[in-house]
């Protein structure tokens, strides 16, 4: 297989995690591998997980496992009380998917839900890694700076209009789906030169492309402005109580999250790295996703 092949998925389905509720699930990698859960960025949906992470699980024999958040794709629309109450429903799918011990991996977006499945579920997360992830806005963890301190200072009007906003977001990127490639490629144009060169990976623009669009069409982005909600809020725990061990990576030239924010969370914690990567802005650390599955096994040995 040539480097610049997408790696498709091996499985895609939904599991019930409620009643009343499903979880889309994307899978990569063996069925009978050890399980590393992939939490994907705001917006995204199952089939964010970078091809350099795609290979890794089959290189070195990991279930690689994309999760949909409520709202997007295949997951059922649903709003926590806060982010902590997400491992309750990874708790859960774990179980119907008969895994035990499993490592979790996030990106943006996805990095507080990894870090909620690590305190959470403690007996279970074997490791974490979090890829230029967002921190906290309320609380004593909280951070000030960087765009995503907004979702705190906008927190009513957000959950006023979240369903509206979803709503116009899907209809925007279902408009907009001719013309994805030439958008992204602005997109990148104006990002610094370390992003630049994560979207000229091979296989990442159609990763992004095939992924949005997928949710988009199935089931919506709900899971945006669920985020932008749940980031507003306090996360039902502190960070100081994580003892499972945490790997960050984190660009220099964050505009969304900034640098700061990742060194202030690794100085709260008990086992936990940072690696800095120099001249990357929000989305470079895509680039290193066969490095966070490999950092999971060898954490897990």
């Amino acid at each position: 297989m040539a480097d610049d092949d997408l790696i498709a998925p091996r499985d895609e389905r939904a599991i019930r995690v409620a009643d009343d509720r499903v979880l889309g699930v994307a899978e990569f990698g063996p069925a009978d591998g050890k399980t590393v859960f992939w939490f994907h960025g705001t917006p995204g949906g199952r089939r964010q997980v970078p091809p350099a992470a795609r290979r890794a699980a089959a290189e070195y024999g990991v279930r690689l496992i994309g999760v949909e958040r409520p709202g997007t794709g295949r997951s059922t629309g649903h709003l926590y009380r806060e982010i902590r109450a997400f491992a309750d429903d990874i708790d859960v799918l774990a179980d119907a998917l008969d895994i035990d011990r499993f490592g979790v991996i996030g990106l943006s977006g996805g990095g507080p839900y990894v870090l909620a499945c690590a305190h959470e579920l403690p007996e279970r997360v074997v490791a974490a890694v979090v890829l230029g992830g967002v921190a906290p806005t309320v609380g004593d963890d909280a951070m000030d700076g960087g765009i995503v301190d907004l979702a705190r200072r906008l927190r009513p009007l957000i959950e006023l209009s979240r369903l509206p906003l979803a709503l116009v977001l899907t209809g925007l990127v279902r408009l907009l789906r001719p013309v994805g490639p030439q958008g992204l490629a602005l997109y990148s144009r104006f990002s610094p030169p370390g992003d630049r060169l994560a979207f000229a990976a091979p296989g990442m623009e159609e990763m992004f492309l095939d992924d949005l669009n997928r949710a988009a069409a199935r089931g919506g982005l709900g899971a945006v402005t669920a985020d932008l909600a749940l980031f507003g809020r306090h996360w039902g725990f502190s960070v100081v109580d994580i003892e499972v061990p945490v790997r960050f990576w984190h660009g220099d030239a964050d505009h969304v999250v900034p640098l700061s924010h990742a060194e202030a969370l690794v100085d709260r914690m008990t086992d936990a790295e940072l690696h800095v990567r120099p001249g990357e802005s929000h989305l470079g650390t895509l680039v290193v996703g066969d490095e966070a599955v490999r950092t999971v096994v060898a954490l897990w040995r």
